[in-house]
């Protein structure tokens, strides 16, 4: 509660495309002032754009809300699509009260029609208090007398949401800055059917890296959730990263479960300026909580990021994708990673033999010899032993006597097929003795 009102926010998102994630962060920061104030979040479409509105994308929008773990107190989606008949009342009784009429005009919008429904401009000055921007002070006397309905089947969007947010008790209006420019309209409207005006709070805007408004136009699927979940960033990292754009706590933290940000969340510090979408930030984040999963855990995650072949191997021989596992996940950034580099560890690896030679030394002979030695090293080792540390101990004199290049390239090459990969002994005790002294065999044959 604040000041003993009974909070109400609303997230009305509007089906006409993914859910993206600036109305994420909206929601977020909606649920996080709900929650910490024992509130309740009202969840409607905003579907009067008949046009564009999809049900495809209203399926995303609660989709990804039940992903991301901030969903509003109930998905029996308000649709104001479904509810002419209380516009149509506000409309015949704001006509009866000399507040709007039919207008007589030609308005040239797919079709014509011959009068749309305006509402009488008082002409006056609107001030309201905003949680994050302070009084803001608008003139309505320029809006004129300004569109409400095309008919009175057809509200258009100003006067829904006026209606819609008095009729469901809408205590708190909290929504980008980009909604500022409707508060005047809506102000007027909610003064001439007798509702109380919200209490406003408008969020900074989510900016690309070059500080533009991150919007689908320009930046296409990568604004939406959708985009995020299906690249393998987990629900919790998106979370974090979205409550740090345009808000912090006040001291170096980072890291924050939701809980936390429902206890720590307070408008004050809530910035003006719009914060930017760093997906370098973002994939920090992933990797952090990614590292924090138990490696069982994760590797039936990755299991949904492989190709089908190598899924089926890893699920054939589980104890071996551990081992994979184990290894990448101090690798990965989001979990479509891991699809990344660790062919090796299911397919021989293909390469030309020149590929095995050091850059200082180009004597293939000895390259040869190099890895005929390591051969007859780690076989000396039992299946039991043979691990990253006794691998490494086993090689290491050798490779220190005769150059570690030398002796390490062609060994990471013959079992990776790779210039860049972990090293030598981590992946030989990843893949085990048989794999290992068949790939440096396969190396040696080669020359």
């Amino acid at each position: 509660m604040v000041n003993d009102q009974k909070i109400v926010v609303r997230f009305p998102p509007s089906p006409t495309g993914l859910l993206h994630m600036g109305n994420a962060r909206t929601l977020l920061f909606n649920y996080l002032f709900a929650k910490q104030n024992k509130g309740q979040i009202v969840f409607r479409l905003e579907d009067t754009d008949k046009e564009r509105s999809k049900e495809e994308y209203s399926q995303d929008i609660i989709d990804n809300l039940k992903w991301l773990g901030i969903e509003p107190d109930s998905f029996v989606a308000i649709r104001q699509s479904e509810r002419g008949a209380i516009y149509k009342k506000y409309l015949e009784k704001m006509i009866s009260e000399d507040k709007a009429y039919f207008s007589k005009e030609r308005v040239v919008e797919k079709g014509q029609r011959d009068q749309v429904i305006r509402f009488k401009n008082p002409n006056k000055k609107i001030v309201f208090n905003d949680l994050i921007r302070g009084d803001i002070e608008f003139d309505t006397t320029e809006l004129k007398d300004f569109v409400i309905a095309k008919s009175l089947e057809e509200p258009i969007y100003h006067l829904a949401v006026v209606v819609d947010d008095y009729e469901m008790g809408v205590s708190h209006i909290i929504r980008g800055d980009d909604g500022i420019s409707n508060t005047p309209r809506q102000s007027l409207i909610q003064e001439a059917i007798g509702a109380p005006r919200p209490i406003y709070a408008h969020l900074p805007l989510i900016l690309a890296q070059d500080k533009t408004k991150l919007s689908k136009r320009k930046h296409g699927e990568k604004v939406s959730v959708t985009f995020y979940r299906n690249a393998g960033y987990l629900p919790e990292a998106v979370i974090n990263f979205l409550a740090l754009i345009g808000w912090n706590p006040g001291d170096e933290r980072e890291i924050f479960s939701k809980e936390e940000l429902v206890k720590e969340f307070s408008m004050d510090k809530v910035q003006k300026g719009g914060g930017i979408f760093n997906v370098e930030r973002l994939d920090w984040y992933n990797g952090q909580y990614i590292r924090k999963i138990e490696t069982e855990k994760l590797a039936k995650m990755l299991l949904e990021h492989l190709p089908e072949d190598w899924k089926k191997k890893a699920i054939e021989n589980y104890p071996y994708w551990l081992k994979i596992v184990d290894l990448e996940k101090n690798r990965i950034t989001k979990l479509s990673d891991i699809k990344e580099g660790i062919g090796y560890f299911f397919n021989e690896p293909e390469y030309a033999k020149e590929m095995l030679l050091w850059k200082k030394e180009p004597n293939i002979e000895k390259t040869k010899k190099h890895l005929q030695e390591v051969v007859k090293l780690v076989s000396a080792l039992s299946e039991n032993e043979f691990n990253q540390e006794k691998i490494k101990e086993t090689v290491w004199n050798y490779a220190d006597k005769e150059g570690k290049g030398n002796v390490l390239w062609p060994m990471r090459v013959a079992l990776t097929g790779m210039d860049k990969s972990p090293d030598p002994f981590i992946v030989a005790g990843v893949l085990g003795k048989n794999k290992t002294i068949q790939r440096l065999n396969n190396a040696i044959s080669k020359i």
